[in-house]
């Protein structure tokens, strides 16, 4: 084989390289958010802002990796439950007990995983909501959705 050749053989194995990895990023379960406030992830506080959530396999029962844009830290999510799901509008659902704000579940474009609540935490936010407040109104608290992209 001449040098043209060996360029040619070598370029097409390029290109066919190149396309396997556009189409692995394609199926990728991605999530970019901004969370508007600060929030509960397992036992970590994480503050508000630009978030992305990455699916480590596409297993949907495999951690998931909440990456701040902002600072750039990351934390690991094991859900405990997901399901199949085909939605256009992938979000964040957090479950607000008092000021705290606990993420509960994520839903991508293909998965909707249940993220575990700390079931103490949740309770000690739950009292010192009380403490601040007159006794009445519900102490399981609140869904907000938060919509991301892809």
């Amino acid at each position: 084989m001449n040098i043209k050749k060996y360029a040619r053989v070598l370029s097409a194995m390029a290109l066919l390289c190149g396309m396997g990895v556009a189409a692995n990023a394609e199926l990728r379960d991605d999530v970019a958010v901004i969370v508007p406030f600060n929030f509960v992830v397992g036992h970590k506080m994480l503050p508000a802002g630009s978030y992305k959530v990455t699916s480590l396999s596409l297993n949907q029962f495999s951690p998931l990796q909440l990456t701040g844009r902002d600072n750039g830290k990351s934390v690991f999510v094991l859900p405990f439950e997901g399901q199949s799901v085909r939605v256009d509008m992938p979000q964040l659902t957090f479950q607000q007990v008092g000021d705290q704000h606990f993420l509960s579940i994520i839903q991508t474009a293909q998965n909707l995983y249940n993220i575990p609540v700390s079931r103490s935490l949740s309770m000690e936010a739950a009292a010192r909501f009380h403490d601040k407040m007159p006794i009445s109104g519900d102490s399981s608290g609140t869904l907000i959705k938060v919509t991301g992209s892809r």
